[in-house]
């Protein structure tokens, strides 16, 4: 299990369609992939989990991936996260 903290820096934070693309890019991997943010845990190949955690523009969340291709889904995860998710 890996883990790492990044602020989400994009306008709108995690919700619509920054939430559908940060899922597409998690259901790539074969590893669990999740984050927290605050008392949420979210499932990050779900949608309705992404929007339910509430995030918005400036919130630290911690991405955790348990699995075979963890090191590579962290990364990735991190850094579509750090791009602005294609609103910056």
């Amino acid at each position: 299990m890996v883990s790492r903290k990044v602020v989400v820096r994009n306008y709108s934070g995690l919700h619509l369609k920054p939430a559908a693309s940060f899922c597409q890019e998690a259901m790539k991997f074969k590893c669990l992939v999740t984050f927290t943010f605050e008392d949420t845990t979210a499932n990050a190949k779900s949608v309705l989990s992404v929007l339910g955690a509430c995030v918005k523009s400036g919130d630290e969340i911690e991405i955790v991936c348990d699995g075979e291709d963890e090191r590579e889904a962290l990364d990735r995860m991190c850094a579509i996260i750090e791009e602005g998710l294609g609103e910056n």
